[in-house]
Order: structure tokens, then C-alpha cells, then sequence
């Protein structure tokens, strides 16, 4: 069962500055009165009220919502089930990959460099817990991915890459 905290519950004194304005909506209302110059009233006194007479107020009713839940908001609602912590051991990968034209050729599906990248991502996946670079090269390397743990954004990388990405890299970036 999970539980909703609060990071910041003070702001829920906010909520009493709905009340002044409920106050002003309840005043203005019973001054504003619609005027019309008639003869005699007998007439309107048959008249029953109209669903649109009901739901007049209903604007207002939802502008109080949006504030309210405008300061829930700000307030940061946060659940948790619960804290544990746990210690994992991982090793630190760099997986080096030629980018040189050889890796185009087709003795694999559909070139040595998409198997490469598709047996590298698998590869990616399967470990949760390690530190995982990538270096690319080609007659220069570079560190295309620094040691990291997010997985996205290395299988990202390793989906855009292709053998034309190291010539448009400056000589001065080239290690």
C-alpha cells in the first residue's frame, strides 16, 4: 500500500486564500441584480427558474478547482511503497568498435557493422549493473560514450552510428 507525502505541505496554507475570494463571489452576487422596468411583476412571478440560472456558478466553481489543485501541485505530492537499499557489484566496460570501411562488407546481415551493433546492443541490455563506454574507431579513436549507466542513451548511440560519423569529426576532438 503506498503512501502520498508531501514535499512541501506548507503550502497548503495557500488553500485559505480561496476563502476571501468565495467571500467576494457571494458578495457580488447577491449586489448584482438584473433590472428591468416593467409595469408589474405578476407576469415574471410564473416564470420558473431555468437550468441556466443553476450553472451559472459553475465557472467559478471550476477556477476554484484549477487553484486548488494548482497548490496541490506545487506541494509535490509523492508516494513511495517503501525504501530498501541494496548493493550491487557491476564491472566497467568499454566496448571498442571499428568504424573502418571493412565493417561493410556483407559476410554478415546486413553488414559486420550493423551485426556488430545489434550483438552490442543485446549485449547492452543484459547488464543492469556495470559501467558501460563506448570507444569508435576507425585510423583515429575517439570516446563516442563515456562510462555510464544509462543504457538509453548508449543503445541510442549505438543505433546512430555508421561509418561516415568519424569524418565529420574535427582532427582536435580525435584522440
Amino acid at each position: 500500500m503506498s503512501t502520498i507525502t508531501f514535499a512541501k505541505p506548507e503550502l497548503f496554507y495557500l488553500l485559505l486564500g480561496l476563502i476571501p475570494m468565495i467571500v467576494w463571489y457571494v458578495l457580488r452576487q447577491k449586489k448584482s441584480k438584473a433590472s428591468i422596468q416593467i409595469s408589474t411583476l405578476e407576469s415574471l412571478k410564473k416564470v420558473p427558474l431555468t437550468w441556466k440560472h443553476s450553472l451559472r456558478h459553475v465557472a467559478f466553481v471550476l477556477q476554484l478547482a484549477v487553484l486548488a489543485l494548482i497548490i496541490t501541485c506545487l506541494a509535490r505530492p509523492q508516494s513511495s511503497d517503501s525504501w530498501q537499499n541494496q548493493t550491487v557489484e557491476g564491472i566497467d566496460i568499454v566496448i571498442a568498435l571499428d568504424m573502418s570501411s571493412s565493417m561493410l562488407a556483407r559476410d554478415f546481415q546486413p553488414d559486420r557493422l550493423g551485426a556488430a551493433k545489434s550483438v552490442a546492443i543485446e549485449f547492452i541490455s543484459g547488464r543492469l549493473f556495470d559501467l558501460i563506454g563506448l570507444l569508435v574507431f576507425s585510423a583515429e579513436s575517439f570516446t563516442q560514450c563515456p562510462l555510464t549507466t544509462d543504457r538509453a542513451v548508449l543503445i541510442n548511440l549505438f543505433q546512430n552510428l555508421h561509418p561516415d560519423c568519424l569524418k565529420t569529426v574535427p582532427p582536435s576532438v580525435l584522440v
